[in-house]
């Protein structure tokens, strides 16, 4: 088995848990802020919906130098756009790891700002960390933000209060 093998069950269990969660964006909230410090609901539920997308880059290039490229994160409109966007990033991180070796996953991956390197580590621990962890921690970010909003929330690694019979 590959290691690409073993993490898209992982994977896939995750996007669906996050698709779940953004199926549930209330559109008449999508400027609410917790905090001035805080990113907005719509934002933060744009921001988990990108972050699956960053599977296929890793996969495809050895660093991403943000002192060649300007990011520039996506500001969705609605539920149905940040839908659209996860459900496409999610179709191209899949097909990036079925067809990927285990050697291109243990290549090292770098994120840097020219000079500047944030870190280094194989392009696997980069998917882990920086995609699928990363993604856990916003869409829990997102369940508190409904929770503060009565937004009902999913039941995602067992029973919530809005869904006991999980």
């Amino acid at each position: 088995m590959t290691i690409a093998e073993t993490l898209l069950p992982q994977f896939e269990h995750e996007m669906a848990s996050s698709r779940r969660t953004l199926e549930r964006l209330p559109e008449d909230k999508l400027d609410w802020t917790p905090d001035p410090k805080s990113m907005s609901m719509g934002r933060l539920a744009t921001h988990i919906a990108e972050m699956p997308g960053w599977t296929a880059m890793t996969i495809s290039q050895d660093e991403l130098d943000f002192g060649k490229s300007e990011y520039k994160p996506v500001v969705a409109k609605s539920r149905a756009e940040v839908l659209a966007l996860h459900d496409e990033n999610v179709g191209k991180a899949v097909e990036a790891l079925k067809g990927v070796s285990d050697q291109e996953l243990l290549k090292p991956w770098s994120l840097r700002a020219g000079e500047q390197v944030f870190f280094t580590m194989p392009k696997i621990a980069v998917i882990r960390s920086m995609v699928l962890s990363h993604c856990i921690h916003h869409r829990g970010q997102l369940t508190v933000y409904y929770r503060l909003n009565g937004v009902p929330v999913p039941a995602l690694y067992g029973p919530s209060a809005d869904e006991p019979n999980f």
